[in-house]
């Protein structure tokens, strides 16, 4: 039997602002510091494109959640999350690099596989793919594609990249897309492709994406209010649609403690990572702000990473 994999910490990189002006170098010194400070994995957004509707994020009907508010306006400046995590590739060692969430259906798939191999086997492995459909209609309307159609367009670019990645001379027929006899190299590292994170609510089609595609889950939703009821909720789901939920990992948030002078807490952070894993949760992630300066920065999330590892 396979040995548990030790529970991981994550963080968020935060690569959109409204801020014009923002120092980009300084964000990518501060996933320099994740590296440095022992931070399993960090994690960037995507958005490729705004509409002027960013209330839908509040609709859950449309893939947004309950309460929620978009983070920037319209002309916010998101960075392309895949060139972020290459530039990241090259200037850290050890820490794995995820996309939470990427919009992969509004990629084209093979020039999408071919972009992901490429980073994975500069990375030497170190990429993870999270995938989502998104809330909002307007970048589907951009890039030409559905917004009723997107579970079906992630699932068909999923279906695209694992076969480029795992088949030598790969072919692949849908009603979207024939083609045979097809080579692409490099392949990722790992034999079965990147690794696949799929994030959701409880609902058949996730946990059928699951089934297929995934070697995590990212929850959505009410699902992150109740980790334990349900990560079991969709392991059922998971064994239903003929799926292995037994190596499934499962990422679950800390809940943020700050001191009375505003800092981050973080022992007290680090005390709910118990409670996650015993729910079923693999990777714990950490919200904060981190200070500007990245010796700060790591001597924090030094100290944050020290406090994870005793309490799990």
């Amino acid at each position: 039997m396979t040995p548990a994999r030790p529970p991981q910490i994550s963080l968020q990189l935060r690569t959109f602002t409204d801020d014009a002006d923002h120092d980009w170098a300084n964000t990518l010194a501060l996933g320099r510091a994740m590296d440095a400070a022992g931070v399993d994995r960090v994690v960037v957004s995507d958005h490729v494109v705004f509409g002027e509707n960013p209330q839908a994020y509040a609709d859950p009907r449309l893939g947004g959640i309950a309460g929620g508010r978009q983070p920037t306006g319209p002309d916010g400046q998101w960075l392309d999350p895949l060139i972020v995590l290459t530039a990241l590739a090259a200037t850290t060692t050890r820490i794995r690099l995820g996309t939470a969430v990427l919009l992969a259906a509004l990629r084209r798939p093979a020039v999408l596989a071919k972009e992901l191999a490429t980073l994975d086997v500069l990375s030497q492995g170190r990429l993870d793919l999270g995938v989502g459909v998104g809330w909002q209609r307007e970048e589907y309307q951009a890039a030409g594609l559905s917004f009723e159609r997107r579970g079906r367009l992630l699932d068909h670019t999923l279906e695209v990249c694992q076969a480029l990645w795992t088949q030598q001379r790969s072919s692949y027929a849908s009603p979207e897309l024939t083609f045979a006899n097809i080579h692409q190299m490099p392949k990722p590292l790992a034999p079965g492709g990147i690794p696949i994170w799929v994030s959701g609510t409880v609902n058949d089609a996730v946990a059928r994406r699951l089934a297929r595609f995934g070697s995590g889950w990212i929850p959505w939703g009410p699902a992150m209010r109740d980790p334990a009821g349900a990560i079991a909720a969709m392991k059922d789901r998971i064994t239903a649609f003929g799926g292995d939920p037994g190596r499934l990992q499962v990422l679950g948030h800390a809940t943020t403690v700050k001191r009375p002078d505003g800092s981050l807490d973080t022992g007290a952070t680090a005390a709910c990572a118990p409670a996650l894993v015993a729910a079923g949760v693999t990777d714990v992630r950490v919200t904060c702000s981190l200070p500007a300066d990245p010796e700060r920065a790591t001597d924090l999330l030094t100290e944050l990473v020290a406090a994870f590892r005793a309490a799990t």
